[in-house]
């Protein structure tokens, strides 16, 4: 995929700016996530904004996901280097949201001088409980399940997990967040998922050195605010760190008047 990359995740530059900011979305959704936060960059005369959709997002053409690149986060790691190559991008600030924001360390590790500052939304080392460990949303015994009811019926998975995701009484956020995942192929979501439940990327928080800024609701679902404070603790590079007043998985989606100017600030800091 690598050579026809722009094309094939869709990817969009827009402004005229200096400052390149990439934007990630998450698991489930795909780049119009951000179109209630880009009116907060749109100027074109501060900032160049490139956003892009996973290989695992509906809008991208199913035949080019590739089942044993994307085992790993660090499939996705290398799409996110192999688009700034094709950009001729040398520095950007990387806005990356749950899944994404994981990829963007890895991605930060490996070519550190590609990034000059990482914006983490909803993040987690780790979804899964563990010795020593509090900040998983889900026990070891109750991954079998999870993936077993979207196989029986993925639809009505859906329903539920884009309710919970959201966590506040938004019909429309609700109907917006399911249309994304709905649009994902199953057995792709379903494998993208197993993959992130898999992750465990503790170990290596030490080594990123790039400035960082955790952005975290003050109660989501999804992700324990637990799991923010880890990251704050163990990644090896200055790091900052901010609650929002909120709820939910998803703030650029639900709470944008409060999410937008969070990253303005975060780009300044």
């Amino acid at each position: 995929m690598s050579n026809n990359i722009v094309e094939a995740l869709n990817v969009q530059v827009i402004g005229s700016g200096d400052n390149y900011v990439m934007f990630g979305h998450g698991l489930g959704t795909d780049q119009s996530i951000w179109q209630r936060i880009l009116p907060y960059f749109n100027n074109g005369t501060t900032y160049r904004v490139i956003l892009y959709d996973l290989a695992s997002a509906g809008t991208v053409k199913p035949e080019l996901f590739n089942f044993n690149k994307y085992a790993t986060l660090n499939g996705y790691a290398d799409d996110v280097l192999d688009i700034l190559s094709a950009l001729g991008v040398h520095s950007c600030a990387f806005v990356g949201h749950s899944a994404s924001a994981m990829t963007a360390i890895l991605a930060a590790i490996r070519r550190p001088e590609l990034f000059s500052k990482l914006i983490l939304l909803g993040a987690s080392p780790r979804l899964v409980h563990d010795v020593d460990y509090d900040g998983g949303v889900l026990e070891e015994a109750q991954v079998g399940g999870m993936f077993a009811a979207m196989e029986l019926d993925y639809a009505a998975w859906v329903g539920c997990s884009a309710a919970v995701a959201v966590g506040r009484d938004l019909p429309e956020a609700v109907q917006e967040y399911s249309r994304t995942m709905l649009n994902t192929r199953p057995d792709i979501a379903s494998y993208a998922l197993r993959t992130f439940v898999n992750t465990d990327l503790r170990g290596l928080l030490c080594h990123v050195r790039v400035p960082c800024h955790i952005i975290q609701t003050a109660r989501d679902s999804a992700v324990p605010l637990s799991a923010a404070v880890y990251l704050w603790r163990h990644l090896g590079g200055r790091t900052t760190f901010e609650i929002l007043r909120t709820e939910g998985h998803l703030p650029h989606l639900t709470a944008p008047t409060l999410l937008g100017p969070a990253i303005q600030r975060a780009l300044l800091q």
